[in-house]
């Protein structure tokens, strides 16, 4: 078997987890066995000649499953956010390169919105280890944060208009923490300032970036990004191949 496959799986369970947020469970065995976190799935909706790249939020390699959150974003995600358990999807899993994890380091999760559910297959594999600190818009748009605990992580939830939590950037929310290595994923302010905190600490840190992209495999050359060698020399990546992680020192500009 390669180190991704195509193949029809069925959604065990289908819920909405907010109005436009939504959480699938689908029985792929050999695709679990075969993914780690921060990788990704390309998810073939009917009708549409582009798949849908969507981040694998849970893997559960016991059971046989992939769980992934998702939101809606165009026509595509709502068309996808309306099969229900039982229907079957075609998946071309498990896609790019994932988040290194050290179960001896402290490492700080930083998620922002539609960024946090890359983070939690993570925090399933450091458990106490981790410290989770999760921004969202406000209390209505906080997902999953009893799922971060439950993994033993220590979670840290910031709002925006301070209706749940601390109220401002969860870049500010996480200054206060001890890690040695950081891994973000959110929008591109989050991710610079996550990158900056890292450097500000001296830890590690590693970047998940979100992209246009319509193979998924680094064929059609569409989720092109500026990254840096060895030598700080300018050259050009995928995200679908080369990431979505990358070490923060990689990566030229967050955009």
């Amino acid at each position: 078997m390669k180190e991704f496959d195509s193949q029809l799986c069925k959604i065990v369970s289908a819920k909405a987890l907010t109005a436009d947020v939504f959480d699938f469970r689908v029985s792929a065995p050999q695709l679990a066995e075969l993914a780690s976190p921060g990788q990704f799935a390309q998810i073939l909706v009917p009708g549409h000649t582009l798949r849908r790249p969507i981040s694998i939020c849970g893997i559960d390699k016991a059971r046989g499953q992939l769980r992934f959150v998702f939101q809606i974003r165009g026509q595509g995600t709502r068309e996808l956010a309306a099969f229900r358990a039982g229907d079957s999807l075609e998946i071309l899993a498990p896609l790019g390169k994932g988040f290194p994890l050290d179960t001896s380091k402290k490492t700080l999760l930083m998620g922002g919105g539609i960024g946090v559910p890359p983070l939690l297959g993570a925090a399933a594999v450091l458990g106490e280890q981790a410290v989770a600190v999760l921004g969202f818009r406000s209390q209505g748009a906080v997902i999953l944060e009893e799922d971060f605990r439950r993994t033993g992580a220590r979670v840290l939830v910031a709002t925006d208009d301070g209706s749940y939590g601390f109220q401002g950037l969860v870049t500010d929310l996480a200054a206060g923490e001890s890690f040695q290595v950081l891994m973000a994923c959110g929008p591109a302010p989050m991710l610079k300032g996550a990158k900056s905190l890292a450097q500000a600490k001296g830890a590690a840190g590693y970047l998940s970036l979100e992209q246009r992209m319509a193979c998924g495999v680094g064929a059609c050359l569409g989720c092109a990004v500026a990254l840096l060698d060895e030598d700080g020399r300018e050259y050009y990546g995928h995200v679908c191949k080369d990431g979505p992680v990358f070490p923060m020192e990689r990566v030229k500009e967050v955009s």
